[in-house]
């Protein structure tokens, strides 16, 4: 069952539609990417699941009942746009935004307690927010976020600003998240967090949803039946043996080192070009290259605005 379901999302400002029709499932207990360029839609969609703003028309479920302001505990949500009140104590300030969530003060102060020992900021409890980095903010701001554990975490950029140390413990935090059973949507443009954390993603471009559906499947979709090879041999006696089979795209020779990545043609497998190929060379790897999602990211985006800029020239 779909923790969360946008059917159909249309929304205006204006002149300006920043939704036009998008559908998107979030399955329950999954990390779900939303990707898209600056301006695509994605902070409109945001905004309308966290009922910052509604749609014009389509509709939000929430474990399948219409959204309501009763759903607002049970959502946690960390803007790309941080803010704290700089002035006010570090854990004053936790405690009094865990409150407004719905939870008890005695219960926030121990949980909050936990986590600040966890990331090593326990020692900022009475410290005004203006005296922490900007990472220590970060780290407050996601421990809020989350300190209620709501069924639905909608993080937004949130590894924006960490160094690798501090975004790497965010990303371990996000994984124990859903193995004790949250779901998870983020928003960002760091391809290889989306590769590395995502199950699910939906890209929106100029308003409408382009691509959907499992990571591991749209990588296997884009794929081009290319692959790499590293061996040892003669180039000229193995161009000869792939024949008509497969076709040289570039390689690179250091004495008896080869590289080549090759692309098969045809009904051409990888094993047909290692059989031909092995009697004349040592393979030393042989891989096929799958397209990154940020590859699929440039491609699908490309793609659609050179189609939307033919039509503008054809209309």
């Amino acid at each position: 069952m779909n923790i969360l379901s946008a059917k159909n999302i249309v929304k205006r400002y204006a002149s300006h539609t920043a939704l036009n029709d998008v559908t998107v499932e979030i399955p329950r207990q999954s990390i779900f990417g939303l990707l898209g360029p600056n301006g695509a839609g994605k902070t409109s969609l945001i905004r309308i699941i966290n009922q910052i703003t509604g749609p014009d028309s389509g509709e939000v479920l929430f474990e399948g009942e219409r959204l309501t302001q009763k759903h607002v505990e049970q959502i946690g949500y960390l803007p790309e746009e941080r803010g704290l009140y700089k002035k006010m104590g570090v854990g004053e300030q936790a405690l009094y935004l865990a409150q407004l969530k719905g939870m008890k003060k005695s219960e926030a102060k121990v949980k909050l307690k936990e986590w600040f020992e966890k990331f090593e900021i326990d020692a900022w409890w009475n410290k005004k927010v203006e005296e922490l980095s900007k990472g220590m903010q970060q780290k407050v701001q996601f421990i809020v976020t989350v300190l209620h554990e709501p069924k639905l975490l909608i993080l937004d950029e949130p590894f924006s600003g960490f160094d690798p140390i501090n975004a790497n413990l965010i990303k371990n935090e996000i994984l124990d998240l859903k193995k004790k059973g949250s779901t998870i949507l983020f928003s960002t443009h760091n391809m290889g967090s989306v590769e590395e954390l995502c199950d699910n993603i939906a890209l929106i471009n100029k308003s409408r949803k382009v691509l959907d559906g499992s990571v591991k499947e749209i990588r296997k979709q884009y794929k081009t039946n290319v692959f790499e090879l590293e061996f040892t041999g003669n180039m000229m006696g193995f161009t000869n043996a792939m024949w008509t089979g497969a076709e040289l795209l570039e390689h690179n020779t250091d004495g008896e080192h080869n590289k080549a990545k090759i692309k098969l043609l045809g009904k051409t497998t990888g094993n047909d070009l290692l059989q031909a190929i092995i009697p004349v060379a040592q393979i030393q790897s042989f891989h096929e290259m799958v397209p990154s999602m940020n590859d699929i990211f440039i491609k699908v985006v490309g793609d659609e605005n050179a189609m939307g800029t033919q039509s503008n020239f054809t209309e």
